[in-house]
């Protein structure tokens, strides 16, 4: 038998800090601020009308506003436009100061 080489054994990812509670925070405020910015981005684009051949009337007038905000954090959830990075590094560096 030849002596052949074990493969080596991956890497481990580097280790992540554990988020504090205040940056924890900050990082859901600045979602949500992104999440704000999509809804009236996607409100503006026609998301949410009413459509005028079929539509759920009243009801779905009033509620539209909610599937907008909810589509707008799905969006940031699967990772937005970048903008809540930059939110949260803002808010954090304005609370460090």
């Amino acid at each position: 038998m030849l002596n052949t080489p074990t493969p080596l054994a991956p890497a481990a990812p580097p280790i992540q800090p554990v988020p504090s509670a205040r940056e924890t925070a900050l990082r859901d405020a600045a979602k949500e601020l992104e999440a704000g910015f999509l809804a009236e981005m996607l409100k503006s684009a026609g998301l949410g009308k009413t459509s005028e051949s079929f539509g759920g009337g009243a009801g779905e007038d009033q509620f539209s506003s909610f599937l907008v905000q909810e589509q707008a954090r799905a969006m940031v959830d699967a990772g937005g436009i970048g903008l809540s990075e930059a939110f949260f590094n803002a808010l954090k560096e304005r609370a460090d100061v």
